[in-house]
């Protein structure tokens, strides 16, 4: 049996190094052309309508794009809550088990997303990455962030993860710096569940509150 299977995963890695990135290459222009068809066609109330119509599906989507940094229509902010208010609540309150599956589906497409550029980045180097036109971040802030990685290290990407306007920033810095693919996918998702839970939590007492009566 042991001898059945060493050659089928030598090919299964021989596959993955000769035509890996090329796969999540095309992959990427095609979830790009999806990402620009939505924003020249779409808005945040489009992401809403979508969430609302196609529930889970279309939050796992929209949530691949924006970990892939991909998501031009719509602020990523608004994904969470967009979803809890049109999946989540109910006239006697919040399913707390609908949002136990926003926030599972949320940070496993914001993971898979940003694991996907991170793998890109880590085949095909930072320069390539920058001559892309779907690449929308700047030579001048991969520097900065860049400096946040030599500086901070590991512990930078969860943080980054968790805060507004940084989050998936340090994704290619990681990448560059040949962090392992395991590491930076567990990272990078305990960084999108603190960002999505204190999203969560301020969503809810916001709209106690009743400040969030133009939503």
């Amino acid at each position: 049996m042991a001898s059945l299977a060493f050659p089928a995963r030598s090919r299964l890695r021989t596959w993955a190094e000769e035509y890996g990135l090329l796969a999540i290459a095309l992959s990427f222009v095609v979830l790009a052309g999806a990402g620009v068809a939505l924003f020249v066609v779409g808005d945040e109330q489009l992401a809403r309508e979508l969430i609302q119509r196609y529930g889970l599906a279309a939050l796992l989507v929209i949530f691949v794009l924006e970990g892939a940094m991909l998501l031009y229509f719509a602020p990523s902010e608004v994904l969470v809550p967009a979803a809890i208010g049109a999946l989540a609540t109910t006239d006697a309150g919040y399913d707390w088990g609908a949002i136990v599956a926003i926030f599972v589906v949320a940070v496993v497409g914001a993971t898979a997303g940003q694991t996907a550029l991170f793998v890109l980045a880590q085949r095909g180097g930072r320069e390539w990455l920058l001559q892309k036109p779907w690449f929308r971040v700047s030579e001048s802030k991969l520097d900065r962030f860049d400096g946040w990685f030599d500086r901070w290290g590991h512990a930078a990407v969860p943080v980054s993860n968790a805060l507004l306007f940084t989050r998936g920033m340090l994704t290619v810095p990681a990448g560059v710096a040949e962090m392992r693919v395991r590491r930076f996918a567990a990272l990078s998702a305990a960084g999108t569940l603190v960002f999505e839970t204190w999203l969560a939590v301020s969503f809810y007492y916001l709209n106690e509150a009743g400040l969030l009566w133009f939503l």
